[in-house]
């Protein structure tokens, strides 16, 4: 099974949106490429929205259509990077942004506050890599597609302990009733897959 097969049987089958190739057309003019397959047939199948409450993804059509999300954020980031760069720091972000040669391509972001890209690390899409600029102090580089990428990121939110989030210090006084609220409620601990769209 595909880690896109994985994922779609994880999040639940996707409602049934109309789906059109020339979605991509003007995207990826934009890009100067065409986009990995599997996140296209996910962004296809699913639509614009967000992964186990989490990691949020965008179609060309959606409610925040993705190419005009991809501007602003090539935008916002190389202007930081220059600004950085001009003060001598290429530490935390070493790669160029869109439409640099071989710059990053937005593609979502999570609610951590992590945005994430494709890296175009050869000619062929489908294994380009996956770079997250963690709350936009560094990188982190996934050597995978996005549905494997995805697909990791729902299992990680899945596995979590189940008093997850709350701080070591406010342990010692909760009451077990109290927990168990915050877990009922959905608060703290594991995050079940699910889709919500925009």
């Amino acid at each position: 099974m595909s880690s896109l097969d994985e994922l779609q049987a994880l999040l639940g089958a996707p409602v049934g949106r109309p789906s059109n190739p020339d979605d991509w057309n003007e995207v990826e003019q934009y890009v100067g490429s065409a986009l990995p397959s599997d996140f296209k047939t996910f962004l296809n199948a699913y639509g614009s929205g967000s992964i186990s409450g989490e990691l949020v993804v965008f179609h060309p059509h959606g409610s925040s259509p993705l190419l005009e999300r991809m501007r602003r954020t090539h935008q916002m980031f190389t202007e930081r990077r220059d600004r950085s760069l001009s003060m001598g720091d290429s530490e935390h972000l070493p790669y160029p942004f869109h439409p640099e040669p071989g710059g990053l391509i937005s593609w979502g972001y999570d609610h951590s506050g992590d945005e994430h890209f494709f890296l175009p690390c050869g000619p062929d899409p489908d294994r380009w890599k996956v770079v997250t600029m963690v709350h936009e102090e560094g990188c982190e580089t996934f050597d995978g597609p996005f549905s494997a990428f995805a697909l990791a990121f729902v299992r990680r939110l899945l596995d979590m302990d189940r008093y997850h989030g709350i701080e070591p210090e406010a342990l010692e006084y909760l009451e077990p009733e109290d927990l168990e609220e915050l877990v009922a409620a959905g608060e703290t601990g594991p995050v079940q897959p699910s889709f919500e769209p925009l």
